[in-house]
């Protein structure tokens, strides 16, 4: 029997600020400082920024906080950098407007806390980032496509809830009713029950998302015979691994106790993972800053809570290395030991979907997510429709899969808002062609494209990967992440691997894909990055190493005037590279190696820019506006960032050495 949650009685009235967030940021500064020559409706009608990234709504360095001071942070990062410290919360928007796909990015739930302290109690956008927008629901923001009913709001009227809830399935519009998710788990725990039953649909032909989804449900549901789940419907699944890094951690962990008291413990610790990986070398970035001291203690404090944390949890803790950085990247780590076939992955991080590439359905949550399943194991799940990506043919030489994936963020199947909290199933013999850590890069940008996560169904490359890995598996679970035949999807892409040519995303967005060929101007770099959770694995060494020993062997190396790095993802990436003679080769060549990092790619180590004019390339997988500093980054595959490093401007591995070097 189906009950419904109770009927809310909440009611929408305009009786606050309502914040515009246009294109052009001097009308955003101007509304701020009270002084916009436009009214609201007039406002509506001007060009709504899209895609505003959750770095831009909170800049990395306001992570270092997790309490109501982030208020003062909203839109600090906002591109054009017009919003001062505090400038949001002195006006006290009670609504916030933009354009399509808000909160790309990061899982960061500090952004939407942002901005829920400076006064925010619903936000209307064109479409939303499913993270952002399960993180607002969590924390009792009320986010809204239907912009009649802001212009019904922006008229006087008072609106009931349920308008503004329409577009959600029962048990999302339960947690709104109940004020957040922690409201709806209180009310559930009173009646006994949950208090929305999720519906499904009669038996038939699953897709291996769906699969995996329907052999995890929580043990709350009694699944009728003959039944199967339902896509869009909402239902709680029981996680296998569960992990978080410092920058968030500490705030889930207070989120924890102060819902489940202070002697609350998280349930099967052994399935808990703690990394310290994001800030292991920040200290070389800030102390370089004007409230550098501040910041760094501020660091001190997050990696002080998640030790106590972890400790007091005893869970497993992957922290600083010996011999500098972090042992590991998180995604790298649970790659490497953990993560297995049919697994369901959360991690306080919108990269945790790396772990698809060996079939597991692996996704980001927010801190209130977290510390939620850190009680009961569970995360609540809406099934995604699947986008079947057919890969055919092999890759040509010299091109990769970073270069597949800034091909498909520009795909028109692909790009825009077509895969809003979707998932995209990679197939096809062009899959088979990849290895795992390729795989990884495919799977790892998923949520670039906009995709809830990303899988591969494993096969015999991935066994092969999985045999060769310390320890014994925990479970075998492979059969369900083969799509049964006759399973739906919401569209399928194909896509001709031996058509693809090396990529670059031009600064500001991953989506602004291009060909490098179609970039005929000159472009002179500071420095180049190869590292990060995606350009930072073994077969990622490999490519660089390939490049710089061409280059040493014409007698080349890092042009002058360039600052070249390559970082570790991990210790046993750290391993491979020194035992294969990359270290010594990235030496001779002039580039600075790093320990084990996220470093610059969140503007946390060596290789960030210390300037607008300053132009990077780099490996990672995000170039948002101040995301690795205030410079320009330009995204692209490792075999173009090492030639970069050699030519001293942007260049293909064909084009590095009959370049000008050095030509500044």
């Amino acid at each position: 029997m189906r009950r419904q949650s109770e009927t809310s009685t909440r009611t929408f009235r305009l009786r606050g600020e309502v914040l515009f967030l246009t294109e052009d940021p001097d009308l955003v500064a101007a509304q701020l400082s009270g002084d916009c020559p436009l009214d609201p409706a007039e406002l509506l009608r001007t060009p709504l920024r899209d895609n505003i990234s959750t770095d831009e709504m909170i800049p990395g360095w306001c992570c270092y906080w997790y309490d109501e001071q982030l208020g003062d942070f909203a839109y600090l990062g906002l591109r054009g950098r017009r919003v001062t410290q505090g400038a949001v919360r002195a006006f006290g928007p009670q609504i916030v407007v933009s354009g399509a796909a808000k909160g790309c990015g990061s899982s960061r739930e500090h952004a939407a806390l942002a901005e829920k302290y400076a006064g925010v109690e619903l936000v209307f956008a064109r479409s939303f980032e499913r993270i952002y927008e399960q993180n607002c629901r969590n924390i009792g923001i009320v986010t809204c496509t239907d912009f009649g009913l802001l212009d019904a709001l922006l008229a006087g009227e008072e609106l009931p809830l349920e308008l503004f809830t329409a577009g959600a399935n029962d048990i999302e519009r339960a947690i709104i009713d109940f004020g957040g998710l922690f409201g709806f788990n209180r009310a559930s725990a009173v009646a006994g029950s949950t208090p929305v039953l999720p519906r499904f649909t009669p038996a038939r032909p699953l897709n291996a998302v769906e699969k995996v989804l329907q052999s995890r449900l929580s043990s709350r549901y009694h699944r009728p015979p003959d039944s199967a789940v339902a896509v869009g419907e909402s239902y709680f699944v029981e996680t296998d691994i569960r992990f978080s890094h410092e920058y968030v951690t500490p705030m889930a962990a207070e989120m924890f106790t102060l819902e489940f008291g202070a002697e609350a413990s998280p349930l099967q610790p052994a399935t808990c993972y703690y990394f310290q990986d994001h800030l292991s070398l920040a200290e070389s970035v800030l102390s370089r800053r004007d409230n550098g001291r501040d910041l760094i203690s501020r660091v001190n404090n997050l990696r002080k809570r998640q030790r106590e944390f972890a400790r007091k949890s005893q869970g497993t803790f992957i922290g600083p290395a010996h011999s500098g950085g972090s042992r590991a990247i998180c995604h790298n780590y649970i790659m490497e030991h953990v993560a297995e076939p049919g697994d369901v992955i959360i991690g306080t991080d919108s990269h945790t979907c790396t772990a698809g590439a060996i079939g597991a359905f692996a996704f980001g949550v927010g801190a209130t997510d977290m510390a939620n399943a850190w009680y009961n194991r569970e995360i609540l799940v809406k099934v995604p429709a699947v986008i079947r990506i057919e890969l055919r043919q092999q890759l040509r030489p010299g091109v990769c899969a970073k270069d597949v994936m800034l091909s498909l963020l520009a795909h028109p199947q692909i790009r825009g808002s077509r895969t809003l909290g979707k998932v995209l199933l990679f197939s096809g013999e062009g899959v088979a062609g990849l290895n795992v850590d390729e795989r990884a890069t495919l799977c790892n940008m998923a949520v670039e494209a906009g995709a809830m996560t990303a899988m591969v169904e494993p096969d015999a490359r991935t066994r092969d990967y999985l045999a060769g890995r310390p320890g014994r598996p925990r479970a075998d679970r492979s059969e369900i992440v083969v799509s049964d035949i006759g399973a739906s999807y919401a569209a399928v892409v194909e896509l001709a691997l031996e058509g693809i040519e090396p990529m670059v995303a031009l600064p500001g967005d991953p989506r602004n894909s291009v060909p490098l060929s179609s970039i005929h101007d000159s472009v002179p770099v500071d420095k180049v990055y190869g590292g990060s959770c995606t350009g930072g694995k073994a077969h990622d060494m490999d490519m660089y190493a390939s490049v710089f020993a061409l280059a040493r062997e014409h007698g080349a190396s890092v042009a002058e005037g360039v600052q070249a790095f390559i970082q570790f993802g991990s210790e046993d990436v750290m391993r491979y590279a020194t035992a294969r003679g990359y270290v010594e080769l990235f030496a001779d060549v002039g580039v600075t190696v790093l320990p084990p990092s996220c470093g610059a790619c969140i503007n946390a180590g060596p290789g960030v820019s210390e300037s607008p004019a300053e132009i990077t390339v780099s490996a990672q997988n995000r170039n948002f506006p101040g995301r690795s500093g205030p410079g320009q980054v330009y995204l692209a595959s490792p075999y173009v960032v090492a030639a970069t490093a050699i030519a001293g401007q942007l260049s293909s591995v064909e084009d590095m050495l009959g370049e000008e070097r050095g030509n500044r």
